[in-house]
């Protein structure tokens, strides 16, 4: 179980080690190291000397991290999250965040008078909009952001500022993520795809030995991750995509045959989930989204092959027939001697391929 972040950041922090007080302070980017050194401790009894020696056993772990360069400085700044962007390394989607899936963080904040856990952010250059990014902490980032803007303008968004490479910061949010429950398995699952090859090399191994991760269930997750966003569709909500029960429909998705079966019933699915939020009905479960789309395979090949699809003009005479539809394309013939014009013909296409998009099966899919 991964630590807090608080824990984890305690032993990054030489400086806060040995101050008695954790409350936080207000600085800004030019303040100088001078100003911010601690005055010279005063003559301590023997006991308080046993009780430094502790602690600067303590600071020798942090500076040993320090100098391996995971973070090699940490200063703690009240910030306008405006100021603030949100790293795109992190797994948490930013456009998902709502009052209402904050509220209760917000509502803390409001009773607490104030952001009493700091978020880590590190500095930007190049970026006229923002001066810091968010690494740890985009649920804060949101919940000040809004109070700001509803009767709360003074309020400040408190930060930890750390010199962070991509990759040890990836390695702090992963940290951080484990702990909440908020951040889905879909979105851990592409947060990990995406980082395998942009910080690891596409190396499995080596990520997982830096995070400290079986291969077994990394593996799992990258698996998951490249479930396509039209079978996503067809599931409530993106956050009902859990690992376990997402495994199989992942490995199902590699035998072609099946894919494409499995396709065209999500997008029936996802078609009927829209219908039953337009009016206001329960979303199919997800569990039974799942059932669907493993069973739909088996279901294909149980049943009888549908005659192809053939548009006949008022006389009764074929004027258009769907020979194939496969993910490369639809195949249409038009029939000579059915005595349909050109514009009987456009009529007869634009209904032969809305009748394939209400089937799944349309060039969209």
């Amino acid at each position: 179980m991964a630590r807090k972040q608080s824990d984890y950041l305690a032993a990054l922090l030489s400086d806060e080690a040995e101050s008695p007080s954790p409350a936080p302070v207000s600085e800004t980017p030019e303040d100088s190291e001078a100003e911010r050194a601690p005055s010279a401790p005063s003559p301590a009894p023997p006991r308080a000397e046993r009780v430094r020696g502790a602690t600067l056993l303590g600071r020798e772990t942090a500076l040993a991290r320090l100098a391996s360069g995971e973070v090699r400085q940490v200063t703690q700044l009240l910030l306008d999250p405006a100021r603030v962007r949100i790293w795109r390394g992190n797994a948490r989607l930013y456009q998902h965040l709502t009052e209402e899936n904050c509220r209760e963080l917000i509502d803390s904040i409001i009773a607490e008078g104030g952001q009493k856990v700091p978020a880590v952010v590190r500095r930007v250059e190049g970026d006229p909009d923002h001066d810091y990014e968010v690494i740890a902490g985009t649920r804060r980032h949101f919940s000040i952001s809004w109070l700001r803007a509803h009767s709360y303008p003074d309020m400040m968004f408190v930060a930890q500022v750390a010199q962070l490479d991509d990759e040890a910061a990836f390695r702090l949010a992963d940290l951080e993520n484990r702990a909440r429950k908020d951040v889905t398995d879909l979105e851990r699952a592409r947060n990990y795809a995406e980082a395998l090859g942009t910080h690891y090399g596409s190396h499995l191994t080596r990520m997982a030995e830096r995070l400290k991760l079986s291969k077994g269930w990394l593996s799992k997750m990258i698996k998951v991750a490249g479930i396509p966003d039209d079978i996503i569709d067809a599931f409530p909500s993106p956050g009902d995509v859990q690992l376990k029960p997402a495994y199989p429909l992942a490995q199902a998705l590699d035998d072609h045959a099946a894919a494409t079966v499995i396709h065209a019933e999500a997008a029936r699915l996802a078609t009927t989930q829209r219908e039953r939020r337009a009016a206001g009905a329960p979303a199919i479960p997800a569990a039974e989204i799942l059932k669907r789309l493993l069973d739909a395979p088996r279901v294909a090949v149980s049943q009888p092959k549908e005659e192809p699809f053939t548009w006949t003009t008022r006389y009764g005479r074929p004027a258009l027939t769907v020979q194939s539809v496969n993910r490369q394309g639809v195949t249409i013939r038009f029939h000579a001697g059915s005595g349909a014009d050109m514009e009987t013909l456009s009529q007869a296409l634009r209904d032969t391929l809305e009748h394939l998009e209400r089937q799944g099966l349309g060039l969209q899919q």
